[in-house]
């Protein structure tokens, strides 16, 4: 079982004053101790025109990432793919592959906010068949000599060459989502899945089930690996880690109610309060260890979980603080 934690945004939290390179200094610094606690991986999330910031330089912020560290799997989870220009998303992300010693793993998702297709000019719509173009587009492009590839919505001639390449010639393609036709699109044509944090472990665990039994059934090969996002926290008592990252945690999935829906959201339910509660993952070193293993036992060793403990409007130390917890305390257990 690995272990890894972000995910990095950069935005301005509720009463958060300082200039906006603080925030980035603190990624950086936060990444270096991920590192240094033995964690595994470290993750951005990405989002545009956003008020408070929220991180959209994915790729500028993974570089800086794989000039600090030397070890971890560094990725964002995730890049809206249908979003991008397919020629500038296959040299970015092959030229952090580079700058990290192929540690790069591209997490992809069909994005979901109106604004954010709307002000890239892209129809909302075609979203899912975009992102499932993108995929064979990169992986030509990664080839040696010319793409060979015919886009369906990128007009780019097949024998140009797009340079550079990975370093193994390619990056591990990991796609988000938690409806059928996503996990099953992930199944296809992806290196990987990563199961939302809204999946509870039975649905997880029925997501990978079906992705196992898609593989087979089309006679897929190579590893596939498997992602679990949570939220979460390491604290001195259930009771404490609960109240350390409730605030900062409710206020994310506030703007994501945001940005999912394009509509402005003031205060979230009791009862969607109770149902993040309920899908976090907190308490003591030995309490978070005992969830994650439930993990371990329904998916298999080879699951890899992103613990997500970064957030806005909490003070660096304590993020710092609740990290070296993961990789002292937790992830001997696992």
């Amino acid at each position: 079982m690995r272990l890894g934690t972000g995910l990095f945004t950069a935005q301005r939290g509720p009463d958060d004053d300082r200039e906006s390179s603080a925030r980035y200094e603190e990624l950086l610094a936060l990444t270096r101790e991920i590192e240094a606690a033995g964690l595994d991986s470290a993750w951005v999330s990405e989002h545009h025109f956003e008020d408070d910031e929220y991180l959209s330089g994915t790729f500028p912020a993974l570089g800086a990432m794989a000039a600090a560290t030397d070890d971890i799997e560094i990725g964002p989870c995730v890049a809206l793919g249908p979003l991008y220009d397919p020629i500038h998303l296959a040299e970015d992300a092959a030229t952090v592959d580079l700058l990290s010693s192929d540690r790069l793993t591209l997490g992809l998702a069909i994005g979901s906010n109106p604004r954010e297709f709307d002000v890239f000019g892209v129809p909302r719509d075609e979203r899912a068949d975009r992102l499932e173009d993108l995929i064979p587009f990169l992986r030509a492009a990664w080839s040696d000599g010319p793409i060979e590839y015919e886009s369906a919505f990128h007009d780019v001639p097949a024998d140009v060459s797009i340079t550079p390449t990975p370093v193994d010639g390619s990056v591990p393609i990991v796609l988000g989502g938690a409806a059928k036709p996503a996990v099953r699109r992930a199944a296809r044509v992806a290196d990987g899945w990563c199961a939302p944090s809204s999946l509870s472990l039975e649905g997880v665990r029925k997501r990978v089930e079906d992705i196992r039994a898609v593989r087979d059934r089309e006679n897929h090969e190579g590893e596939f690996s498997i992602y679990v996002l949570k939220h979460g926290w390491v604290g001195d008592s259930r009771e404490a880690a609960w109240e350390t990252m409730r605030e900062g945690y409710f206020s994310i999935q506030r703007r994501y109610a945001e940005i999912f829906s394009g509509e402005t959201v003031e205060e979230l339910e009791p009862e969607r309060k109770r149902e993040l509660k309920s899908q976090a993952i907190f308490g003591t070193p030995s309490d978070v260890s005992e969830q994650l293993r439930e993990y371990r036992d329904a998916i298999g060793d080879d699951v890899h979980v992103i613990l997500r403990t970064y957030y806005p409007g909490l003070e660096t130390d304590e993020m710092v603080d609740c990290v070296h917890r993961l990789g002292d305390d937790v992830t001997p257990t696992l």
